[in-house]
């Protein structure tokens, strides 16, 4: 399988990550990539970035070294009503925009608050993909939120760095078999994320990979090949190369 992007990652503005943009990119570029995409943590999360970051990211370019930056953020889910932590002001001003759930700012419910919560994430129409659903943050009902993925266009991340023994994240595997069981039986596309913390880790997905492999699962519903493809689904605009 030919891996074109990688749209999940952090850099030292996310403030437990270790690597530059720029490092991140030549990366990216070195791994034969296409498109980067960085993402770095909403305010939730205890040592990232101000806002005002997300405000200034125009002043980036997107292209380095001759791949495509994709700059977002991953914004928190914080509760059964799916609000999020970053305001539409600055939501406005994403290239991409992840939406997740973090152990460090979200107020648990029960399996179903939990997954109106993230049906709610889906639905919003500034989200593009929801990070690690699998991870076992907050117990959840895989089925609707597949059903609802399918519906608005949003896709689910098939993480690796979750799936990783050291994160110690037990349902982790299960979970995402689950939901790749489920997005094979329904046809709903997935997206496999590195969660970068560090260039190094930039498009592995060798545990997800993994996975994929055991529910054989198909890989034109994987969106990491094809750069127009995903663009197309998600509603991204083309760059003129596309």
């Amino acid at each position: 399988m030919k891996i074109a992007l990688d749209v999940h990652t952090h850099t030292l503005a996310s403030g437990h990550a270790f690597s530059t943009l720029q490092e991140m990119a030549r990366a990216a570029a070195d791994k034969g990539l296409e498109v980067l995409g960085i993402t770095e943590h909403s305010p939730g999360i205890p040592g990232t970035c101000d806002p005002i970051y997300f405000r200034n990211l125009h002043v980036v370019p997107r292209r380095m070294y001759g791949i495509e930056l994709l700059l977002g953020a991953e914004i928190n889910i914080l509760d059964g009503e799916g609000n999020l932590d970053l305001d539409e002001y600055y939501l406005q001003r994403l290239d991409l925009r992840i939406a997740g759930i973090h152990s460090l700012c979200y107020h648990w419910g029960t399996m179903e608050e939990n997954t109106h919560g993230m049906v709610q994430a889906i639905s919003n129409p500034y989200i593009h993909i929801i990070s690690h659903p699998g991870d076992g943050t907050a117990e959840l009902n895989f089925e609707p939120i597949v059903l609802a993925a399918k519906e608005h266009h949003t896709l689910l991340e098939i993480n690796n760095s979750s799936l990783n023994p050291v994160r110690n994240k037990p349902t982790a595997r299960p979970n995402n078999l689950e939901i790749l069981r489920l997005c094979k039986q329904y046809e709903v596309p997935v997206i496999l994320g590195s969660d970068a913390h560090i260039s190094f880790d930039i498009a592995v997905y060798d545990r997800a990979l993994e996975l994929v492999g055991e529910t054989e699962f198909p890989e034109a519903l994987i969106m990491n090949t094809d750069v127009r493809q995903f663009k197309q689904y998600l509603g991204i605009p083309m760059n003129d190369k596309e």
